[in-house]
């Protein structure tokens, strides 16, 4: 919701003082709805690599500390509209699971939106268990997503 682009650079932005340093950024992608509610605008969706001490956890705290700041309220629709939506996909060769985040996310392989990004930043990338991106990307039909400019 809102200026879609500058909501995007400025989560990117957030992210530094809270320890979490961006390396490199994907370019920005326009995409179709997923989930539970596709009767809304499309969405704009960007990867970053990062450089971080923290830990899973105190990141997911971070990643939500920076979706506060830019107006997304808790408990809103899962799947709604939303000003930003920030969210943890791999954190290096990590495998975790808690009541809050499952590392790898657990649907990395099953969005176009998701790996068309990731795989722009590197295309070799694989998940802890050996598992290629880009062969998830060639099983997945549908999803448009278009790229549409640059985030950086």
């Amino acid at each position: 919701m809102g200026d879609r682009v500058a909501n995007l650079r400025a989560a990117v932005e957030a992210l530094d003082p809270r320890g979490v340093r961006v390396v490199r950024a994907s370019s920005v992608y326009e995409t179709e709805p997923q989930g539970e509610v596709t009767d809304q605008p499309d969405f704009l969706n960007a990867c970053v690599e990062i450089e971080t001490d923290l830990g899973p956890e105190q990141l997911l705290d971070e990643c939500k500390a920076v979706e506060r700041e830019l107006g997304r309220a808790a408990g809103g629709v899962r799947h709604g509209p939303r000003p930003i939506d920030v969210d943890l996909l791999l954190l290096d060769d990590v495998e975790y699971s808690s009541s809050r985040l499952t590392l790898p996310h657990r649907d990395v392989l099953n969005r176009r939106f998701v790996l068309v990004p990731l795989l722009e930043l590197d295309p070799a990338l694989a998940l802890p268990d050996g598992s290629k991106l880009t062969d998830a990307l060639e099983r997945l039909d549908g999803q448009r997503v278009q790229r549409v400019g640059d985030l950086r």
